[in-house]
């Protein structure tokens, strides 16, 4: 692709990174460790880097965060206050028996307690993990149960759910409640804040030592349980001042939920760890209330998701008219590939491009990115990163001439690299080959170092940004007592990037019907989340399937698009 969209002449703020390619040819990570604060022994704490180093300089009085609430309640806290608000939780936590290791989850939607919850417990030298409030109770119980959670974060509206399932979690000891006193069985989170101490010595840890976990959907499987380790402040940091080009007056929003890792990296490590004033939405996407976020707050980087700029574009450029957005400097984009014309229409509406960058729940980090001294070619993913080799290779490990597809691979370690697959070392080893981390993506350089996306190497839907495995949804599906079957792909769609797809038989007894529809919908939604159900379902008399009874969603796929079936030699019934 020849298109180019030039670096500009001039900026308004000079950026960090001034010269990628002398950067690039230059770095290494340990050149950088003085960019965090380390305790004695080469001991470090990622909470403690995030908020308590900044309340010993000028900037314990800065807002740290903007919390806008979904019923337009609004406030502001600053380093310190999330300091002494995350020291009271990590006190609430020991008195409650937490301890280095333990799992403690939290389940609550972008307010105030789910960030306070989250740093506290990395405080304590415990693991933290954030759970969608969208989950159902199946993804629910699925996390809670293989992380072992010794304790969970809520409010009494989502408790509703994690009752249905409370007697099927042994490992569960204790449930907090945010917003109410609960009953004799769970914690009063405000009875308790109110008598915790603002004092609390941090643990310190070994680089190595593991900081939150996320579970990641799979294709052939249930989620896994994705380990990170304090070292990941060291690239979050970094990434978050070089790619995002984060700068002391910015007022920074990230829009993706801390349920998933952008949200963590990218929504509270990356950004205070850098001294950054960030906004948070509680509410849910609307672009009146999207635009009129950025004018009241006076936004100037902008972190979000293809699916939201889409959407946004339906919305019309006539509705970015009427808001004030001369605030903004800087867009970036992640989750999904980045189409080119979604670009050149940020352009024509805000006068700047959004810069996509290229990354994984697994990696912890931005690997590949566009940078705002290099110009964009859109729809490539960029450059490497600074410290970061990455390469297309082929299915035997070999490097693939410029311009080739294969398999997009990246060469470890690196500060923000997963550190396990919870309680599956297995999972872990085949991430891995020959030296290199495959990435399960498929994609191609070309001649002037840019990488380009081309496609999953497996079945992962990625539907409004956010990674779903089939086996998952196939999984919940054939619970409803109409289905005997399920198969499940993803079906491309010019808004969502992706829709779910699902391809039912039906027991004896029941028939196809549009209200069969809507219930199958809406069983899918309860027990899973309400981006994990398919949009569309197709009734089959039967699904093809292999010998060995593998659904073929490969098949399935390129019977709905009209695709070459390829071969089929293992197919039951041919």
């Amino acid at each position: 692709m020849n298109e180019i969209i030039r670096k500009p002449n001039k900026f308004r703020v000079k950026p960090n990174m001034e010269n990628y390619e002398e950067t690039y040819k230059k770095f290494e990570w340990n050149n950088f460790y003085d960019e965090i604060e380390w305790f004695e022994g080469e001991k470090l704490n990622a909470a403690y880097n995030a908020i308590d180093r900044q309340t010993k300089t000028w900037r314990k009085d800065k807002v740290a965060l903007y919390c806008e609430g979904s019923n337009g309640t609004s406030g502001e806290y600053s380093f310190l206050d999330l300091q002494n608000l995350s020291n009271k939780f990590a006190n609430v936590l020991k008195e409650y028996g937490t301890q280095r290791g333990d799992r403690v989850f939290i389940f609550l939607p972008r307010i105030l307690e789910l960030y306070v919850s989250f740093l506290g417990i990395i405080k304590t030298g415990a693991i933290a993990s954030n759970l969608f409030s969208a989950f159902g109770t199946n993804a629910l119980e699925d996390r809670l149960r293989d992380s072992g959670a010794r304790i969970l974060v809520t409010n009494s509206e989502l408790k509703k759910r994690v009752d249905e399932i409370k007697d099927k979690l042994p490992e569960l000891k204790h449930v907090m409640i945010v917003d109410d006193e609960g009953t004799d069985e769970e914690i009063d989170y405000m009875g308790e804040m109110k008598k915790a101490s603002r004092d609390f010595e941090i643990e310190q840890m070994h680089p190595g030592d593991p900081l939150f976990m996320l579970y990641t959907s799979g294709t052939t499987g249930k989620p896994k349980g994705i380990v990170h380790t304090h070292y990941a402040i060291l690239q979050e940091h970094l990434t978050m001042k070089w790619v995002l080009d984060i700068q002391e007056d910015d007022i920074y929003w990230c829009t993706a939920d801390p349920g998933w890792v952008t949200g963590i990296a990218y929504g509270i490590l990356g950004p205070w760890s850098n001294g950054t004033s960030s906004v948070v939405y509680e509410g849910k996407f609307s672009p009146e209330k999207w635009y009129s976020l950025i004018e009241k707050r006076r936004v100037t980087v902008w972190y979000t998701a293809p699916t939201a700029i889409r959407m946004l574009m339906h919305a019309g450029e006539e509705v970015a008219k009427n808001y004030d957005l001369e605030s903004l400097r800087y867009l970036c984009s992640v989750g999904e590939p980045l189409n080119p014309e979604a670009i050149h229409w940020a352009l024509k509406v805000f006068g700047l491009p959004f810069h996509d960058n290229w990354w994984q729940t697994e990696t912890g980090g931005i690997l590949i990115a566009n940078y705002p001294t290099m110009s964009i070619k859109p729809g490539s993913m960029g450059k490497p990163f600074p410290g970061i080799r990455a390469s297309i290779i082929d299915d035997d490990g070999n490097e693939r001439p410029v311009g080739k597809e294969g398999n997009l691979a990246i060469k470890p370690p690196w500060p923000s690299m997963m550190k396990a697959v919870w309680r599956d070392a297995e999972k872990y080893r085949s991430y891995f080959k020959k030296g290199w981390y495959i990435t399960g993506d498929m994609a191609r350089m070309d001649d002037e170092g840019y990488f380009w996306f081309i496609g999953r190497a497996d079945d992962i839907i990625k539907t409004a940004g956010e990674r779903i495995g089939p086996f998952e949804v196939e999984s919940v599906l054939v619970e409803h007592p109409a289905i005997v079957e399920a198969g499940v792909i993803g079906k491309p769609d010019l808004v969502r990037g992706e829709i779910i797809k699902a391809f039912v038989s039906l027991k004896k007894g029941y028939q196809p019907s549009t209200e069969l529809e809507d219930d199958i919908k809406q069983f899918i939604k309860k027990r899973l989340a309400g981006h994990a159900y398919p949009r569309e379902i197709e009734f089959r008399e039967s699904l093809p399937k292999t010998q060995s009874g593998k659904i073929m969603r490969r098949l399935l796929k390129a019977q709905d698009l009209g695709l070459p079936i390829g071969d089929t030699s293992t197919l039951e019934e041919r």
